[in-house]
């Protein structure tokens, strides 16, 4: 019984990072459009922000090595608590205070259970296939411009 509340509770945790990641890379006009259709006028309290700052980024050598800093990014946050009592956070890139707002409303209303399948409809699956398709556009643009080195073995002289 335990194991399964265990996998229950990793499942969730999986699922609302996953949605977290959907809100953060969505398009903000998206995201109003969105949450005008499924919240109307609900209620929602700033608990913290919106507000920017940055945020330090560090990486490993080689994978698995020492990790070092590798520079900073422009972040913007929020926290908000609906009405009915979810809190949702959002962290997102850049300096755009009302994504992060956005994001963070829509993190609180994935935990609704009554609104977590309009939300993945209309927001989750639309941002992660742009982002997907995103990430395939740079990749072939990115193949367009590989070069192939090889050593051209000459004869002993």
């Amino acid at each position: 019984m335990a194991d399964h509340l265990e996998h229950a509770a990793e499942d969730a945790a999986r699922g609302r990072r996953r949605a977290m990641e959907a809100f953060a890379a969505a398009d903000p006009a998206a995201l109003a459009a969105a949450w005008t259709r499924l919240a109307g006028d609900t209620q929602a309290a700033m608990l913290r922000g919106p507000e920017a700052g940055l945020v330090m980024l560090r990486g490993r050598i080689g994978g698995g090595g020492a990790p070092f800093n590798l520079g900073e990014a422009s972040v913007a946050r929020a926290s908000v608590r609906l009405a009915t009592g979810e809190v949702g956070h959002a962290m997102v890139l850049g300096r755009d205070l009302d994504h992060a707002r956005l994001a963070a409303l829509f993190d609180a209303g994935w935990q609704r259970p009554d609104w977590r399948e309009a939300i993945e409809a209309d927001v989750i699956v639309p941002a992660l296939a742009a982002q997907a398709e995103a990430d395939r556009k740079a990749a072939e643009e990115t193949e367009a411009t590989r070069v192939d080195f090889f050593t051209m073995v000459r004869g002993d002289d």
